[in-house]
């Protein structure tokens, strides 16, 4: 799957920079470079995601209908 979602970097004051993605709750990511920070951040985007497909799928039954949808 590919998307792309809106990556927030800010200087941190102790240094580095920080990352958030507000179209995901509990994303964010830190570095010492902003480079780093986004690659943290899309590390994390794809952990939470995974985890909520998975625990979404858990609980489908099995006569459940699974299909794609594309989003522009």
């Amino acid at each position: 799957m590919k998307a792309e979602f809106t990556a927030i970097i800010e200087k941190a004051p102790e240094g580095g920079y920080w990352a958030i993605c507000p179209e995901i709750p509990g994303a964010n990511g830190q570095g010492e470079t902003v480079e780093e920070a986004k690659e943290n951040l899309k590390d994390a985007i794809e952990l939470i995601l995974e985890d909520r497909r998975e625990d979404i799928l858990r609980g489908l039954p099995d006569d459940a209908i699974r299909d794609k949808v594309e989003v522009a």
